[in-house]
């Protein structure tokens, strides 16, 4: 009876530890990372599931020069491997003695020509395509910045469209801090997507303000160097609507992991409305150069103008960050002549370390320098008016 009892007991404390086992793993995998619908997946190993033509055309060309490239590593090591152990000397095979073959001779000319042909000719085909960007439906400027990406609507519906689109302040924070949450999109989260209709050809022109960026989206085939002072182009027409990431894929600086890409392919009738949405934004949100704004006023416009492009190096604190400079307590902030910190904005400074923002409006800049000026232990007093930046631009 004493040991049916502990049986018993025995089988109790396992079952409990299987099901402290069991709540442990759910619980583990109810934090673990999923793959990423349009984006990476968890172990991935193959190319993103195409959405484009010319996606599903590199994936073709990627499987079958794979398996050209097996068939002759197969034939070659076989017949290496065959011949070696067929022919070894413990068996008692003596080396033959010849000169050469003409057979063999253009045997291995002429089948090497052909395998190559095979693959080059597909291969030309698609790269052909790639690059005929002509009758695109929409034209899409998409500018590199250290570090995030302007896009700017040139042709099509949405002409006159602009925005900078940033990683999301939250996710930075979380890398910041060493400690980010397990969520699918880490680090492609941005504050504003590229919005485009699916089925529709859509060009890319891509260019950069600073140093060389790449425009990648895996997903469509497309990656595209962006380079200062150039314009090259690229396109892609997605078939499926969809959310679907990419990245800076050109090593561009410190902040190069949080430079994502994230475009949105909606309906027809969805991106119609989502133009409509945004040229009324902007149009409620066009400012009058010559209005004269009110301290309190600027400031306010210019931490949200901080928070969403300088916060990144500068630090929320205004502290900066290693080679970062401070801007609490800078002089040249603190200087009564505000033409020397308008000056950098618009051009830049330190070769290149501090970009040029001349991409922002001009009561943004005055905004945002009005309000490093009057922020932490910067208590000047001073104010920038849009119509000073807009004098300075000249």
């Amino acid at each position: 009876m004493n040991n049916a009892h502990k049986i018993l007991q025995g089988l109790g404390r396992l079952a409990q530890a299987g099901l402290a086992l069991t709540t442990l793993v759910g619980a583990h995998a109810a934090l673990a990372v999923n793959d990423l619908p349009g984006g990476p997946a968890v172990n991935q190993i193959n190319l993103h599931p195409p959405v484009t033509k010319i996606a599903a055309d590199q994936m073709w060309l990627h499987n079958m020069m794979l398996w050209i490239c097996t068939g002759i590593f197969v034939a070659v090591f076989g017949v290496m491997f065959y011949s070696i152990f067929k022919h070894r000397k413990s068996r008692g095979a003596k080396p033959a003695n010849f000169h050469e073959s003409v057979a063999v001779e253009i045997a291995w000319t002429i089948v090497p020509f052909i395998i190559v042909i095979a693959m080059a000719l597909p291969a030309t085909k698609v790269v052909v395509a790639m690059k005929d960007t002509t009758n695109a439906d929409i034209t899409i400027k998409a500018t590199g910045y250290q570090w995030k990406w302007g896009y700017d609507y040139l042709n099509g519906e949405g002409k006159g469209i602009g925005f900078l689109s940033t990683l999301d302040s939250a996710q930075r924070e979380q890398s910041d801090s060493g400690k980010p949450e397990q969520v699918d999109n880490y680090l492609l989260k941005v504050d504003e997507p590229l919005v485009v209709p699916v089925d529709k050809k859509i060009r890319i022109i891509t260019t950069a303000n600073d140093v060389i960026h790449a425009w990648m989206v895996p997903a469509f085939g497309v990656k595209q160097d962006a380079i200062p002072g150039f314009v090259r182009d690229t396109w892609f027409r997605a078939e499926k609507e969809g959310d679907y990431y990419g990245q800076c894929a050109e090593l561009c600086g410190k902040e190069h992991a949080y430079m994502p890409i994230h475009v949105k392919v909606l309906s027809a009738a969805d991106y119609t409305a989502w133009v409509d949405k945004k040229l009324k934004e902007a149009a409620a949100k066009a400012d009058d150069p010559s209005k004269e704004w009110k301290l309190d006023e600027l400031i306010a416009r210019g931490e949200k103008v901080y928070a969403a492009n300088c916060a990144a190096c500068h630090r929320a604190d205004g502290k900066g960050a290693g080679p970062i400079k401070p801007l609490d307590g800078s002089a040249v902030v603190q200087d009564a002549d505000k033409s020397k910190q308008m000056t950098i904005l618009l051009n830049g400074a330190a070769n290149g370390a501090m970009p040029a923002w001349k991409q922002l409006s001009d009561t943004e800049l005055a905004a945002v320098i009005t309000y490093t000026k009057n922020n932490w232990s910067n208590k000047t007093g001073q104010i920038v008016q849009p119509a000073e930046m807009a004098a300075a631009r000249k």
